[in-house]
């Protein structure tokens, strides 16, 4: 454990170092007898070691050029890999220096690394002799997946992921390139426990939270139990299917554990932003600020609070700092794109959602943003496209059936949009308004039984939930529910809903209405009606015997972060 650690740190892959010292440090300490000895240097390394460390010393003070100067006559591959990679690492520092003044985060991705092309040739080279080791390895499929050779990159991520299985690096670049199940399946893994970690982030991204929380638990059960790195995948995972509750008691247990923790703390404030919890995010933002207020993380915070604080302009600017410091922030481009939407900046948006797919095209947030937008400028069939994307993406998500429904619903194709609204009512309606639309449609074809029994559900449904919802429209449900039920004859189930009507301001005096014509009607002596097809059609207020699909009621109408 600790001579790889050491190795990740002495080539510059900190973030694999950070990563394997939480797993270490949540492990049994080793006995004295039972720790490794430190491999032993080779001759190649031994006669490179005073370059190295001199190259070490200039790389950790970011002056690439000078740490791969030092090295450009070492033949060891430690040495190589970091030349190699001093060079990758200048070309990214002059490529981010040329846009930080000139151009603002939107225009960041126009500027090309200038070293690629050559590094790309050189290690080429390397890798058809097979003297490229697991570092360099890494190290060639970055550079393939930044010349968008994506194909070749995950052939070299999969041959780096064997040829050093314990480099996180490798694993999470492969991550990102996998788009679906099937692609996945189809890689030839190494046989490793890094694989597990491997397949169960995979499963995260992939939105199968199900497996993911199976093979985290297995992980915890095999001895990583105080692992707070699996803690935060775990409630980064219930932050993903909507499990607000469960996901901010594991953030609030990550945070006694490891206070001054600023990884995945954007996604802890996501939460606290969707339940409009302010005073916990502003502590949230002055406690990273306290810690380190120039990390990406903590730029994101400070911009959801100013969102929840409806200064849209002051978050947009917190999201451009986080780009600034990290391009590559997904989260940032996203909700960056949200500031946009609220202040109807659309070009704006669109560019932010389309960088934030650029970065991960399985950002089912960043195509639900553009389908929005479009949706803003009245043009459905973009719409259409990028609703459909979004939901391939999250097929059991209510929202993104429920906006296909109404591009459908635009399109006049009312068979497909009667498809989606149903299907996001069985899926489990998250804002409940699936079968309000769906009652809706069918009323406006004057299909009047299928209108009346999606209103009865509908009521059902509010009723269960045990608390109103802001747009709730049960006096709609019930004024219609109120003259089907008369213009059938049901006078007493008619006569039900009127008196519900009358508890509502905006239906009160079309419930009065409704009880004089049925006192009149009852006055002729005209009888209920015993149609048995009319019958089934049961009383919203007192059945219960329909089954409801429940969902904690949220309001994400907005902003998805």
């Amino acid at each position: 454990r600790v001579s790889i650690i050491n190795l990740f740190s002495f080539l510059g892959e900190i973030n694999t170092c950070i990563q394997a010292s939480e797993l270490a440090v949540s492990l049994d300490a080793l006995p004295l007898n039972e720790i490794p000895a430190a491999p032993e240097l080779t001759e190649e390394d031994a006669r490179d070691l005073d370059a190295l460390c001199l190259a070490k010393s200039h790389f950790e003070l970011k002056e690439y050029d000078r740490a791969a100067y030092f090295l450009r006559g070492c033949r060891s591959q430690k040495a190589y890999f970091l030349y190699m990679y001093s060079r990758y690492l200048s070309g990214e520092k002059k490529k981010d220096d040329e846009t930080v003044d000139s151009l603002g985060p939107l225009e960041k991705g126009q500027v090309r690394n200038e070293a690629l092309r050559e590094l790309r040739v050189e290690l080429s080279k390397k890798h058809s002799a097979g003297e490229l080791d697991g570092f360099a390895l890494y190290l060639y499929g970055v550079v393939l997946r930044k010349l968008d050779l994506l194909k070749e990159a995950v052939e070299i991520f999969v041959a780096a992921t064997h040829a050093l299985p314990l480099h996180w690096g490798s694993w999470l670049e492969l991550c990102n390139l996998i788009t679906n199940i099937e692609m996945l399946k189809s890689l030839s893994l190494p046989e490793c426990w890094v694989r597990d970690f491997f397949m169960a982030h995979m499963f995260t991204e992939l939105q199968m939270i199900k497996e993911a929380l199976q093979k985290y638990q297995s992980l915890m059960e095999a001895g990583f139990a105080k692992s707070t790195y699996i803690i935060s995948q775990i409630a980064v995972a219930y932050h993903n299917i909507r499990d607000i509750d469960q996901a901010l008691y594991l953030f609030n247990e990550l945070r006694e554990q490891d206070p001054f923790r600023i990884e995945n703390m954007d996604t802890f404030s996501n939460l606290l932003y969707v339940r409009s919890m302010k005073p916990e995010l502003s502590y949230l933002a002055h406690n990273l600020v306290e810690i380190d207020k120039y990390r990406v993380e903590t730029c994101c915070v400070i911009g959801n609070y100013y969102s929840l604080r409806s200064q849209h302009e002051k978050a947009a600017l917190y999201f451009q700092r986080a780009l600034k410091l990290n391009p590559r922030c997904l989260g940032a481009w996203t909700l960056m794109g949200h500031e946009y939407m609220e202040m109807k900046n659309t070009s704006a948006a669109i560019q932010a959602y389309r960088h934030a797919i650029e970065v991960n095209k399985r950002d089912y947030r960043a195509w639900y943003g553009l389908g929005q937008t479009y949706e803003i400028l009245k043009m459905p069939f973009y719409s259409l496209y990028y609703y459909r994307k979004a939901h391939h993406l999250r097929p059991n998500d209510s929202r993104m059936l429920v906006a296909l429904g109404e591009c459908y619903e635009k399109l006049s194709q009312q068979v497909e949009a009667k498809k989606c609204y149903w299907r996001a009512y069985s899926v489990g309606d998250v804002e409940r308004m699936a079968l309000l639309k769906l009652a809706k449609l069918h009323e406006q074809l004057n299909e009047s039984d299928d209108a009346a029994q999606c209103y009865i559900i509908y009521i059902q449904d509010i009723f269960s939930c045990g608390e109103q919802l802001e747009h709730a429209e049960v006096s709609t449900a019930l004024r219609y529910l109120g003259q089907y039920y008369f213009k059938n004859k049901l006078y007493d189930e008619a006569s039900l809903c009127a008196q519900r009507c009358c508890d509502y301001n905006d239906a009160r005096e079309e419930g009065k209405a409704l009880l004089r014509q049925i006192s009149a009607v009852r006055e002729q002596g005209e009888p209920s009606s015993t149609d048995l097809s009319l019958a089934c059609v049961f009383n919203p207020l007192i059945n219960t015997t329909t089954p409801v699909r429940r969902a904690s009621p949220l309001d994400l109408s907005s902003v998805t972060p």
